[in-house]
């Protein structure tokens, strides 16, 4: 009873701990635009959550970050929080963290002794999922909820190359130091049930 309820408590805590990421990855570099969207790291956070925590509390994790941005906390970029984040062209890209988060934590969970090829599998896949659902929904809100006229798929599609061309290399950088800090986990982890 004692080390199931130390289990809840630590995933609690873990959970908790990228929740706080996600918020401080939303608004980092808010300041840092392209355009009029500025540039974050919660796409990478959305991996590490998967690869670290694993499928289930990663995105378990992302769905509590998501939860308290409704409810209003500004944790979404631009310090912002509330419902509105529902009529948001991003909303895709919200949304799909979770995915990341559980498709990520799927495929290094899947590997009894995982690689380094492992992580940079996650991490690219992970970070496909993002563009693969964040991509069609900016589409669909700008020709059919705004009902903007001429806009072309590919043309929003390209014009997502830069952010792409950014959350790419930090997917990579991603991938590099995951086997480390699983490692240090794994190590914490041992400890914790020795002691």
């Amino acid at each position: 009873m004692g080390s199931t309820s130390q289990f809840r408590i630590n995933d609690l805590t873990k959970g908790a701990m990228f929740i706080a990421l996600m918020a401080i990855g939303a608004n980092l570099t808010a300041f840092i635009t392209i355009g009029t969207v500025p540039l974050t790291f919660q796409s990478v956070i959305a991996i590490l959550a998967g690869i670290l925590l694993g499928k289930k509390l990663g995105a378990f994790s992302i769905i509590g970050y998501i939860m308290v941005g409704l409810i209003g906390v500004p944790v979404f970029a631009g310090f912002s929080g509330g419902f509105q984040v529902l009529a948001s062209p991003t909303l895709g890209f919200l949304l799909s963290f979770v995915a990341i988060a559980y498709v990520s934590g799927r495929l290094v969970e899947g590997k009894t002794e995982p690689t380094s090829t492992t992580y940079f599998k996650a991490s690219l896949i992970g970070l496909l999922v993002n563009y693969f659902i964040g991509v069609p929904y900016l589409y669909y809100h700008s020709s059919v909820i705004l009902q903007l006229e001429n806009i072309q798929f590919t043309t929003i599609a390209i014009s997502m190359g830069p952010f792409f061309a950014k959350d790419f290399i930090l997917a990579l950088f991603t991938a590099s130091i995951a086997p480390k800090l699983k490692k240090a986990q794994t190590f914490s982890s041992s400890m914790k049930e020795a002691s």
